[in-house]
């Protein structure tokens, strides 16, 4: 008789269960629903939108990038340079993310262990800076084949891509350099 006097308390909470679900999912297609429109209908940006309607896209600016105004050989030539670089230095990559990772560990460690948390620092700048030299020697040996003309376009995009070549554009809240002066001093 228990039983009996159960299964309806049982029904009742499955059916309120039911339509709190069934409610959650009608708003959520109404919700995206109204998005789509929205977005289809202009009324709202769309939430990724970064740039001005009209704008170029923006130029890749990875290192690979920066032979794109070369010649297709040129162009490959650079490509594949950069593709023996990090092979060369595929057990340095391996070394600094790897003592990236122990830095984390230790840097969480209860007890902080200053001394492992420096030479495992230094062991990994020790690999990302030859993973640097390497990629730098071999962009340097790749701007040594060019002609002055190619170089220059070469300079143009290293200049603007990212990693050790990107210059930085100009902080206009920095003070100026001082001017050197006519009168030095003693």
């Amino acid at each position: 008789m228990n039983d009996q006097a159960h299964q309806p308390t049982l029904r009742r909470w499955l059916l309120m269960l039911s339509l709190v679900l069934n409610l959650f999912l009608l708003a959520a297609i109404a919700g995206g629903a109204w998005r789509w429109w929205a977005v289809r209908t202009h009324d709202a940006p769309p939430v990724h939108a970064k740039a001005t309607e009209g704008a170029a896209p923006a130029a890749p600016r990875g290192l690979r990038f920066a032979a794109d105004g070369l010649a297709p050989e040129r162009r490959q030539a650079f490509r594949a340079a950069l593709r023996d670089a990090r092979r060369d230095v595929a057990e340095l990559v391996r070394q600094g993310r790897e003592g990236r990772r122990e830095l984390a560990q230790l840097m969480a460690a209860p007890v902080f262990d200053r001394a492992a948390f420096d030479a495992t620092l230094s062991l990994t700048r020790a690999a990302d800076l030859g993973v640097r030299e390497r990629t730098e020697r071999a962009v340097a040996d790749f701007g040594a084949s060019l002609t002055p003309a190619e170089r220059a376009t070469f300079a143009q995009a290293l200049a603007s891509a990212q990693g050790s070549f990107r210059v930085p554009p100009a902080n206009p809240a920095a003070p100026a350099a001082p001017a050197a002066s006519a009168n030095p001093r003693p």
